[in-house]
């Protein structure tokens, strides 16, 4: 165990200590007011610690994180980017914070003329006709979208039976597909690591209701042939679902509306400013062309006769898809976002993370195997190849980084790229930062040729050391016994 690992709190607790007292009671104690009342005399094992252990417990784990407010944290398709702490303000303003889902629509226009501009700035940043704010994250944005496509193919008459998904879309695309009840078929990619056209055609006929297209893919790589793709299936009646989860890399720059999308999810928590993963909740906003918007969940935002309104009058709606109207507050961080760039700066901002995430493939390319040597956008993904020569794997030099005090990358995905690191720095990271994670990179580069049992023993400076991952999956200690 590391000398410096925090002991548990059940481990430093002592019979008797308290963290509070409470005065002498002034007035005289009356059993019988609590003889009918179940009273917890005491909880076994809990935990007794006085005050300033309890204060120093928690602020000495609360350092052992490392979050995006220490550093670089360059996860591949998770685009972890700083987000501007004067976004947290604005959705911190009492009037949001108090707001309840209940109101009246009168006593509340501020709150749906949010909702409504920002629908309005997205269906303009993406070429899409409207946009619900509903879905609460991107995997039920995903979903959402593939209930809109059935929708609208039983209402034609036929919802078909299969979903196409390219091997290189994100990974929760064909459960979405499953729970609406589609089998997937998966097409493969070509020797440029984008969609394999002739596959495509192979796979496209009248019993086929969606491509889900990821673009960029998985491999950053953009796909340069997707309106291609989007007329062969749209000739055959399918709709085209887009994963919009790597729009950091395209917004301002050009619209999925204009490449043949029918449908797009957008992650607010990874491209428009608001915290990621154990810092939610997220928001997966979807947006439509106009064949599919009378499908969209109600209620929905309306402008009319001078107010905003929620008007439910939709019949041929999916109905609601979350309990209110979305989570508010992301939605607030994301347009204060939006605004405070303005377009020019939206532009820059995937200019920036597509140079930076390219500073590093070209800093790296000689040191890492790149499997697909086509131009990649936001993200680039390495392999262990060359490392693998001296028996040290991806893993290893993900644990490696730690010693190093950088945050790894996604591993072993995509998993068309065996042993995959797969990079993004976004566009919030200076080139300071770029050249230390880079030097990181290298040295263990150079450790792995000259001294390899370092990386396979790998962490050797953080608060725990290398776990057995596959048995805590298979058997999880939970609970503290004592």
């Amino acid at each position: 165990m590391n000398m410096n690992q925090e002991h548990l709190i059940f481990e430093i607790s002592d019979k008797g200590k308290r963290g509070f007292t409470f005065p002498k009671m002034d007035v005289p104690e009356n059993k019988n007011l609590t003889d009918d009342i179940p009273i917890r005399e005491d909880i076994k094992d809990f935990p007794q610690v006085s005050e300033v252990e309890v204060v120093r417990h928690f602020t000495r784990l609360s350092q052992t994180n490392y979050c995006i407010d220490k550093g670089i944290y360059p996860l591949g398709s998770c685009t972890m980017k700083y987000n501007p702490k004067i976004n947290e303000k604005v959705a911190q303003i009492q009037s949001f914070l108090s707001s309840h889902p209940y109101l009246n629509p009168r006593t509340c226009q501020g709150n749906l003329e949010i909702l409504h501009a920002s629908e309005e700035m997205l269906t303009e940043i993406t070429g899409m006709n409207a946009f619900t704010f509903q879905p609460a994250a991107g995997a039920q944005g995903e979903l959402v979208g593939m209930m809109l496509i059935r929708a609208c193919l039983e209402e034609r008459g036929d919802p078909r039976k299969f979903v196409l998904i390219p091997d290189s879309a994100h990974g929760t695309n064909p459960s979405s597909a499953h729970i609406c009840g589609y089998k997937v078929k998966e097409i493969k990619s070509n020797e440029s690591g984008t969609v394999d056209l002739d596959d495509l055609r192979k796979n496209m006929n009248k019993d086929v209701a969606a491509i889900m297209i990821t673009n960029p893919n998985t491999l950053g790589i953009f796909e340069s042939q997707i309106r291609e793709a989007s007329e062969m299936v749209h000739s055959q009646g399918g709709l085209v679902y887009m994963d919009g989860a790597n729009m950091n890399a395209l917004m301002g720059v050009c619209r999925p509306g204009d490449m043949g999308v029918d449908v797009i999810h957008l992650n607010l928590h990874k491209t428009f400013s608001t915290p990621h993963g154990g810092g939610g909740p997220g928001a997966g906003p979807v947006g439509v062309q106009k064949v599919l918007e009378s499908f969209l969940p109600v209620p929905r935002v309306v402008y009319k006769d001078g107010y905003f309104d929620m008007d439910v009058n939709y019949p041929k709606s999916i109905g609601r898809v979350h309990g209110f109207y979305g989570h508010f507050l992301v939605v607030v961080k994301a347009l204060a976002y939006i605004l405070s760039l303005g377009p020019d700066g939206i532009k820059e901002a995937s200019e920036v993370a597509v140079l930076n995430s390219n500073y590093i493939r070209k800093s790296l390319e000689k040191e890492y195997h790149l499997q697909y040597k086509a131009p990649t956008l936001h993200e680039c993904v390495f392999s262990d190849k060359v490392q693998k020569k001296h028996n040290v794997s991806n893993i290893d030099i993900a644990k490696r980084l730690i010693d190093l005090h950088v945050h790894p990358p996604t591993i072993s995905f995509p998993l068309i790229v065996h042993g995959a690191l797969m990079t993004e720095p976004t566009e919030t990271e200076s080139k300071a930062d770029l050249d230390l994670f880079v030097k990181a990179m290298k040295q263990i580069d150079k450790e792995a040729r000259e001294n390899p049992e370092i990386l396979k023993s790998a962490p050797h400076d953080s608060y725990v050391r290398r776990l057995d991952e596959t048995k805590a999956a298979r058997e999880p200690r939970l609970r503290w016994k004592p």
